[in-house]
């Protein structure tokens, strides 16, 4: 199994935020952070606004030009008649100054097309939006314009005082209901100006009827928004929070009244991670269940020789015949030899699993380590004339893997399949190369293993040897401790009967090929 390592990520400085807060309140801020974006519109309709303004000026200037010029053309009696033509004509206020005195105006003339409104009598829809008008003005930081006051005898107007310098000049001024008002003024003789004035309501008509589309579109959106929010947090945060409250309580010790939700409807990432979530608990549990087992079965494994141990040392002191003192220590001395000898094996049984969890794998020559473990048992001798023989077969036999645990498993089958040969036995390892993986087989000559006890002989403890054997020489665990090992290297070890009929057992060895 490869080695995993589990680092804990700090999170950055400035992600901290994001630890605290739910995901819930994530998911509509992010939703609400895009709507603000296209409340931005609100801002740029200001923009908008003084585009418009500022070429209602230019406009202004061009005209009061044009006025000037018109009115120099004619004769001085036909400039009053002329006046209101044009004031008709243009829609503005049109105001004569000769030497900064006043001496023509369309509107006391009677042509009232200059009306500016009293805020007072206007509707709450009108104050709503003028009080709109003036938040964003605030906001957005824009130029007030200075509030239009009608002069009294004597005080000139800005834009007469710049035009009769022989310079055009136009100003914007605010109304009572906060309507631009546009005056321009340009000279028609030396000493005689004149000066137009419009209120622009239209402007603000246009701008307040965009703003109030505007914000119909994004009144509709942010429900949408919003309810989309929702929508995602529940079908995002609710399967969290059950997996969370599952996890909780399998945490605090009640895995086997927890019920984890599988999802099985969610196809996406969270339906993978119920089912992670709920086979990681379904693990736990049989996790569980194996430690309680395995616990039952070491003190059930230990109570024997201790009960054997303890009956001869109460029977040493009251036994005086040398040949029962001597029996008696040797029945001693073998519960002393299997005590230790599944104290080693349920150790080494017990830490397996974590040991395979840390291991750092490499690739192992399977053909040759098998070749030189024969090579070994051969050199050293096989008791009752037991032979080894070794058919390496052809193909790949890479795989990843621990050497030393391998060699544990072989050894275990391979003395397993000495036990029970009979004498002069021949017991054959093969190799086989298989589709990704190696195979490797230990076939003897013994009684074989009954079908229906196949799996069992896999599990701790479990114990079936051959006639004669004295008892205690094994703990029961090699089977289960070789399962162990080929499981953390992602292989399968079973038993069957022989492929040519005869007697005897045939275990199998499965691995992956190294990729």
């Amino acid at each position: 199994m490869p080695v995993t390592a589990s680092r804990r990520i700090e999170a950055e400085p400035g992600l901290n935020w994001s630890g605290r807060v739910s995901l819930t309140s994530r998911i509509l801020a992010v939703n609400i952070f895009a709507l603000a974006l296209l409340a931005g519109g609100f801002f740029y309709l200001d923009s908008y606004r003084s585009r418009i303004v500022d070429g209602r000026v230019a406009q202004a200037t061009r005209e009061a030009r044009l006025i000037a010029a018109a009115l120099a053309a004619v004769e001085p009696a036909e400039r009053p008649a002329l006046a209101l033509d044009l004031a008709r004509d243009t829609g503005t206020r049109l105001r004569l100054f000769e030497s900064a005195r006043e001496t023509l105006d369309t509107r006391a003339m009677g042509l009232r097309n200059f009306v500016l409104i009293d805020p007072s009598t206007e509707s709450r829809g009108q104050a709503a939006g003028r009080f709109l008008d003036a938040l964003i003005d605030t906001v957005v930081g824009a130029e007030r314009a200075p509030l239009y006051r009608e002069r009294k005898p004597g005080q000139a107007w800005p834009d007469v005082l710049a035009a009769s310098a022989g310079r055009p000049s136009s100003s914007v001024w605010r109304a009572p209901d906060r309507t631009p008002v546009i005056t321009a003024a340009a000279r028609v003789a030396p000493g005689m100006v004149v000066m137009s004035a419009v209120n622009a309501r239209d402007i603000t008509q246009t701008v307040r009827l965009e703003r109030f589309r505007l914000s119909l579109v994004l009144a509709a959106t942010t429900l949408v928004s919003v309810y989309l929010s929702l929508f995602l947090a529940r079908t995002i945060v609710g399967p969290l929070r059950r997996l969370a409250r599952a996890a909780i309580r399998v945490r605090r010790g009640r895995a086997r009244e927890v019920v984890v939700p599988r999802l099985p409807y969610r196809r996406d990432e969270i339906g993978s991670l119920a089912r992670a979530v709920s086979d990681m608990s379904q693990a736990l549990r049989a996790r569980i269940d194996a430690t309680e087992a395995f616990a039952a079965d070491v003190t059930h494994e230990l109570k024997n020789p201790l009960a054997s141990l303890r009956s001869a040392i109460e029977g040493l002191g009251r036994i005086a015949d040398p040949a029962l003192r001597d029996q008696l220590l040797a029945v001693m001395r073998d519960d002393v030899l299997r005590l230790d000898r599944l104290i080693t094996d349920i150790s080494e049984a017990s830490r397996l699993d974590a040991q395979l969890s840390r291991a750092k794998f490499e690739q192992i020559d399977l053909r040759a380590l098998i070749a030189a473990m024969v090579a070994g048992r051969a050199a050293r001798g096989i008791e009752r004339g037991v032979r080894l023989r070794l058919d390496p077969g052809r193909g790949p036999a890479t795989v990843l893997g621990e050497p030393i645990r391998l060699e544990r498993v072989f050894d275990n089958l391979i003395d397993n399949a000495i036990s029970f040969s009979p004498d002069g036995g021949l017991i054959v390892l093969a190799l086989e190369a298989g589709e990704g993986e190696v195979i490797v087989s230990v076939e003897d000559e013994g009684p074989g293993v009954p079908e229906d006890a196949r799996e069992a002989i896999f599990r701790r403890f479990h114990s079936v040897r051959p006639g004669g054997e004295a008892f205690g020489k094994h703990s029961g665990l090699g089977l289960a401790i070789a399962r162990t090992i080929i499981d953390g290297h992602q292989g399968g070890i079973a038993v069957e009967s022989r492929d040519d009929r005869l007697s005897g057992a045939r275990f199998v060895v499965s691995l992956p090929l190294a990729g």
